[in-house]
């Protein structure tokens, strides 16, 4: 097995626990935030999958599914149109706000399908490629793509747990 496969099937889980996480929730559940400085599911999913899409983007040189397919417009977020959530304020998490988890998935699916194609085609000599020279170390393709699939899946679990305190409350 290459290191590929195994990074296709890695964000594979990534996007099935998107959409076990969003399903079936209604917009105040997707919307609600468990205290005033808590994120809601909304927020922690926009944001994982804009940060996918921004890092996996950037290191294939490509354009950002959220710019390059209109997701900007179809969410509508009074937010800067590069933003990826890092940092945000409590004012900001309050900002990111869905009538539908369709459009959560959807999105997902759409970086997701972007990040395979990139996956797919890589060989095991373009892991070693600096994609960061801001870093010391400079940051590998390799380690670009591990962190990302290491900060996706812990906001997934975040989303699911808040999924559930929000559901119980």
């Amino acid at each position: 097995m290459h290191a590929k496969d195994i990074l296709i099937d890695a964000y594979s889980r990534i996007q099935e626990e998107v959409h076990a996480a969003v399903e079936g929730l209604s917009p105040d559940v997707l919307n609600a935030r468990p205290s005033d400085d808590a994120n809601s599911v909304s927020w922690l999913v926009w944001h994982l999958t804009r940060v996918q899409d921004d890092h996996v983007a950037d290191a294939a040189g490509l354009e950002q599914v959220w710019l390059a397919q209109d997701w900007e417009k179809r969410f509508g977020l009074d937010l800067p149109r590069r933003d990826t959530g890092y940092g945000h304020s409590s004012a900001k998490v309050a900002k990111v706000r869905v009538d539908s988890g369709d459009l959560l998935t959807e999105y997902y699916d759409a970086v997701h399908e972007q990040t395979l194609e990139f996956l797919r085609g890589l060989t095991a000599k373009d892991f070693e490629r600096i994609v960061d020279e801001r870093w010391d170390p400079a940051v590998t393709l390799g380690v670009r793509l591990v962190s990302v699939l290491s900060d996706d899946l812990q906001h997934v679990g975040q989303a699911a747990y808040v999924r559930g305190l929000v559901q119980r409350a």
